[in-house]
């Protein structure tokens, strides 16, 4: 559990980093007791997920966004007998995406292939203004991949570590982050 708390963190720490780059537009709002004039972003925010290792981390930018329209993607690595993976990515539920802010959440950005299946994926859905990708840890050759991929999108991790491994695992990282959030799962 606080393994999945700390994610949550994670999420609320970087939505909040993220709410200063948005455009804001001024709304009247009406209270008990008057009119207030408030602050809105200018753009729909759409924060989209990787499942399962991914809720944690959506729910803490919900937590913040909680006006945001939601998208979730099912990607994993389907691992083979000779030590090679693909990532292969089964389920899309996502709005329209035409002109939104897309926050898309991942706690672990290692090699940043599942990232940018699931960002191809989603162009499907119409294409966001901005991209956002939210990561708890990355490596120095995801976030490479992604800059070269995707270069108008911004990156924004908790920390970053050097070293992947040849099985492409971030070292020292945090295991498997669907595992500690949810227990371990059977590998096919």
């Amino acid at each position: 559990m606080r393994f999945r708390r700390n994610l949550e963190r994670v999420g609320e720490i970087l939505a909040y980093e993220i709410s200063k780059t948005l455009a804001y537009q001024e709304k009247e709002i009406e209270t008990p007791l008057g009119i207030a004039k408030v602050q809105i972003p200018k753009e729909k925010i759409v924060l989209g997920t990787i499942l399962r290792a991914g809720l944690p981390l959506h729910q803490g930018l919900l937590n913040v966004f909680d006006q945001a329209d939601n998208a979730f993607i099912s990607a994993y690595r389907k691992h083979h007998k000779d030590g090679t993976f693909e990532i292969k990515m089964e389920y899309v539920s996502c709005p329209d995406l035409t002109d939104t802010v897309l926050i898309l959440a991942d706690p672990m950005l290692a090699t940043g292939a599942s990232m940018s299946i699931a960002i191809e994926g989603l162009a499907d859905y119409g294409q966001p203004k901005v991209v956002h990708v939210v990561t708890a840890i990355a490596s120095e050759a995801g976030m490479k991949h992604i800059r070269r991929l995707f270069p108008k999108a911004h990156i924004w991790v908790g920390a970053v570590d050097e070293e992947l491994t040849a099985k492409s695992y971030i070292v020292p990282g945090l295991g498997d982050a669907g595992d500690l959030c949810y227990g371990e799962k059977m590998q096919d």
